[in-house]
């Protein structure tokens, strides 16, 4: 869809993160001022690149939102990671930057938010939508670089996966097609006032998520299926943290009861093109996860 808003003022939260940074490089090639807002621009700099704006910014710290916001358009608003997102403590900054012009917010939200009112997901959705400015929701799947970031080791290490979604199938999507999306809501006609199921194509269960690895890295990769007390057992006593274990639990529960949805075609509706699969994914990753035999 074409853009009919040129030169707008775009600010990007989580700019670094899995989401965030994607968003950035899609709107390179936009008519758009793209604004990074993180908390420590110099390194955001090593891995943004020189020519994108940078600006400290942090939800926690009110002084820091007044410059951010200053003469923004749009907003990419991502929940930050920890117990002070989950108290709804990044609300007072989505509220100033309303107050300070900003006129359409899209937020990262997740698959299902809709359907399950407790998720904290959906009370920002709620309160965004209270406060009289356009919004565009996108209620992410599965991502698959969760695979390549949080599960790597296990790959790398053990040939397995080591994940707690028992027969389950998942709905998978790309980080890079769900931050494409992103900067397509932010520029272009017809995305406000809008939520979209943002996936891939692949509704797979971690046993087929296996043989693909096993595959396309040309070594065996098994999956484990650990039971629940099993994966906290090992992934705490490997040295994580034992609430992000126990809160792994619950991101893996919809899969474990079968309640991920379906895939939907909200990729190539809005970027006319098809969504990455897993297997692409697993190949354009390939160096991270060791080497091939």
């Amino acid at each position: 869809m074409a853009n009919t808003e040129p030169n707008r003022r775009l600010v990007i939260t989580g700019a670094t993160g899995t989401v965030g940074e994607q968003v950035v490089r899609a709107l390179r090639d936009r008519d758009a001022e793209v604004v990074a807002a993180v908390r420590d621009p110099d390194a955001a700099a090593e891995q943004l690149g020189e020519d994108i704006k940078l600006v400290e910014f942090d939800f926690t710290r009110p002084e820091t939102w007044g410059f951010a916001f200053q003469d923004a358009d749009g907003l990419f608003l991502v929940r930050p990671p920890g117990e002070a997102s989950l108290k709804g403590d990044l609300l007072p900054a989505v509220d100033a930057a309303v107050r300070s012009g900003i006129d359409h917010v899209v937020f990262l939200s997740v698959a299902g938010a809709d359907r399950i009112p407790v998720l904290p997901h959906r009370r920002i959705e709620r309160h965004i939508e209270g406060l009289g400015v356009d919004y565009t929701f996108l209620r992410a799947a599965f991502f698959m670089q969760n695979l390549s970031e949080v599960h790597r080791q296990d790959v790398v290490e053990r040939d397995e996966l080591f994940v707690p979604a028992g027969d389950g199938e998942t709905v998978f999507v790309d980080a890079r097609d769900v931050g494409a999306v992103g900067a397509a809501a932010l520029t272009g006609d017809g995305h406000r006032n809008r939520a979209y199921e943002v996936t891939g194509s692949d509704k797979m269960d971690y046993y087929e998520v296996a043989a693909v690895f096993s595959e396309v890295l040309g070594r065996e990769i098994t999956y484990a299926a650990p039971g629940p007390v099993e994966f906290v057992r090992r992934t705490y006593g490997g040295g994580t943290d034992l609430g992000f274990a126990v809160a792994m639990l619950f991101i893996y529960a919809p899969t474990r009861f079968g309640l991920t949805g379906e895939p939907t075609d909200t990729v190539e509706q809005i970027l006319g093109r098809e969504p990455y699969t897993v297997r692409e994914f697993v190949s354009d990753y390939r160096d991270v996860f060791g080497p091939s035999v």
